[in-house]
């Protein structure tokens, strides 16, 4: 494990060794043959069902793993499945979502899907896909994944074979005698077969894998981006972009020794390739707690009891989950704790300071995307930590600032200039990002340099800031929201006009969807009719909006299309003032100005000026800046 602090250091990394020349596994199956042969009989992913700090846990070695994902991998080729050919599943976290994340990756193509989302949207990404088996849970008490996974087979007749992974397993005593007696029905009209899980990878050999290993870069995971609308965009990962995430992991962050906690969903590449590649590559072991995670009942309650249980070295965490647990007491001895990594949404900086002051613990806050199989760039360990900052590229990303330059082509950015971040590294599928060809038009630059879509600066010591998006995403605690998806629903209400949907600040949740509105010269409607509207028809619990206001007139630009930032602008300054009101400052946003460095900044004026330590504490639980007006 080498150093990482500073620019130079990654510079060095670099200098070691061009990347294609690395000592790296070429497949998945050899990656996890060698974390077997390093690492053997310690252990690699242990699970809990419950949350309490004493409840029952399964733990695999890195031999158990090894064998259970080979069971897994030769299951999926015994149903048909080829090199090219799609696993998907819908599943919460289990070891065996674990297992199939892996072995769909070693038999063919494994494609995770949200299990929060609605059979429309499963049946979708299904289609989409081209998926041949999909792996779920059999009928279980207090769940309906199964009745929904059924019902979106119906509508995605590619589907030859469902396999079912019966939760029974986990329990014991009177639990495991009731489950049975009132598991729910579920009667299915699909065409596909039935398999169960447990049974048929039993029947399987541990040992060998009965089909022949390519020893190629390819395809080995589909992973859908946000699930709000009815056709997915599908990201394509290849098998080096997978390692490569392993291999920083590896190389930077963990040793064999280290202890993970990570309640983040399998389905989402945060907790599939910056953690799960990183504990093969490295040889550490990660906790799994409860199917639901972070969500899970009681997982909030117990979690310092948990981090002690398993005596853990570092925890994985979203900002989201961050402000649930200053809501609780440090009430466990974790002074195993070393770090905290915290992604997918911008970290308020009071959250920051807060959960340092109550836990010791520093927080690493990184940058990453699903279209790059993940990492970016991360806050270094051994380094400074500039919060508001993603901190550093890793080593062999290279990230580039660039803003069009007239009619063709793009120039890059100086220091401090803002512009589109662009990102090259082995993550990133030139040319094929996306399964559909159309969506990979004018994705990159300069043939190679993958756009994000988001708009940031680099400081003069290499350090990576995000100021704001081109791509109209909201992002709410990490889920990605297309704002079209309101904006469709509410304009198929006769009454209305134009709609601007935005996300406004939450201190919990970073973003929340909302609507401005404008309606139809003289027609009649409230807010609550638009409400009720917006309910029937957003599938996305998530997208339905938090806030709706009607509007004389929308902000236009010249030719007649929303003006989202002054919409940006009302939503800040409605959401600060309302906050420092119930904090009963004597201060108010007088403005929310544009700064070049920081994006939208909201500027305060006061009658009798509050301390700043006071507006801050309020305020610092959002991520957009705030400043006093001169």
């Amino acid at each position: 494990m080498g150093d990482f602090a500073t620019a130079a250091d990654v510079k060095a990394i670099e200098a070691e060794s061009p990347w294609e020349a690395r000592d790296v596994a070429r497949t998945m199956h050899e990656f996890l043959s060698r974390a077997k042969a390093a690492h053997g009989d310690r252990p690699a992913v242990s699970y809990q069902l419950l949350s309490a700090p004493d409840a029952p846990a399964r733990t695999l070695t890195w031999t158990g793993l090894h064998a259970a994902v080979t069971r897994a991998a030769n299951l999926f080729r015994s149903l048909g499945v080829g090199e090219k050919d799609v696993v998907a599943f819908v599943l919460p976290n289990t070891m065996e979502t674990v297992v199939t994340l892996l072995a769909g990756a070693v038999a063919g193509i494994v494609n995770p899907i949200n299990p929060l989302l609605e059979e429309e949207q499963i049946s979708a990404i299904l289609r989409e896909t081209g998926a041949r088996v999909v792996v779920t849970l059999r009928p279980f008490p207090k769940t309906d994944l199964a009745q929904k996974v059924a019902e979106a087979v119906k509508f995605a007749p590619n589907v030859r074979h469902v396999v079912e992974i019966d939760l029974l397993t986990y329990l014991t005593g009177l639990k495991r005698l009731i489950v049975p007696l009132i598991r729910p029905k579920n009667p299915f009209t699909h065409s596909a077969k039935i398999v169960n899980y447990h049974a048929e990878v039993a029947r399987q050999p541990a040992d060998r894998l009965t089909f022949e290993d390519r020893k190629e870069d390819r395809v080995a995971a589909y992973f859908h981006t946000g699930g709000t609308t009815g056709m997915p965009k599908v990201a394509q990962h290849k098998v080096s972009g997978m390692v490569y995430n392993g291999w920083l992991g590896q190389r930077l962050l963990f040793k064999p020794d280290d202890v993970v906690m990570c309640p983040l969903p399998l389905f989402h590449v945060f907790a599939a390739y910056p953690i799960l590649m990183s504990m093969i590559a490295s040889g550490s072991h990660v906790v799994f707690p409860t199917p639901q995670g972070y969500r899970g009942e009681g997982v909030f309650d117990n979690f310092w009891k948990l981090i002690a249980r398993w005596k853990c070295t570092y925890m994985i965490t979203v900002p989201t989950a961050l402000a649930a647990l200053m809501q609780r007491p440090v009430n466990a001895d974790i002074s195993s704790l070393r770090n905290a990594f915290s992604g997918s949404a911008p970290l308020p900086i009071e959250l920051y300071n807060r959960f340092k002051k109550e836990t010791g613990v520093e927080i690493v806050e990184g940058y990453g995307l699903t279209e790059c199989t993940c990492l970016v760039s991360i806050n270094p360990p051994d380094g400074v930590k500039k919060i508001g900052s993603v901190g550093l590229p890793f080593p062999h990303t290279h990230v580039r600032i660039l803003t069009s330059k007239g009619a063709i082509g793009f120039r890059e950015c100086a220091v401090d200039e803002v512009g589109e971040i662009s990102v090259s590294n082995p993550g990133v599928y030139e040319g094929s990002t996306y399964t559909e060809a159309d969506k990979n038009k004018e994705l990159f630059a300069d043939g190679k340099f993958l756009r994000t879509g988001d708009l940031g600066r680099i400081d003069p010591d290499g350090y990576l800031y995000i100021t704001g998006r081109a791509k109209d995403l909201i992002i709410r605690g990490g889920h990605n929201i297309d704002p079209a998806v309101l904006e469709e629903a509410l304009m198929g209400h006769p009454a209305v006009a134009f709609v601007g949907a935005i996300g406004q600040p939450d201190a919990h949740a970073g973003e929340l969807p909302c609507a401005y509105v404008e309606v139809v010269k003289d027609a009649k409607v409230t807010v609550e009719e638009l409400m009720a509207h917006a309910e029937k028809h957003i599938m996305e619990r998530a997208a339905l909006p938090k806030y709706i206001e009607i509007l004389p007139e929308l902000p236009k630009t010249a030719v007649g299309k929303v003006f989202k930032p002054d919409l940006r602008r009302m939503a800040i300054t409605r959401v600060y003032d309302s906050a420092l009101k119930a904090a009963g400052l004597q201060a108010h946003v007088a403005d929310v100005v544009e700064d070049k460095k920081r994006g939208l900044v909201a500027r305060l004026a006061h009658g009798e000026k509050p301390d700043d330590a006071a507006v801050t504490a309020v305020l610092g639980s959002f991520t957009r800046p705030w400043e006093w007006r001169s």
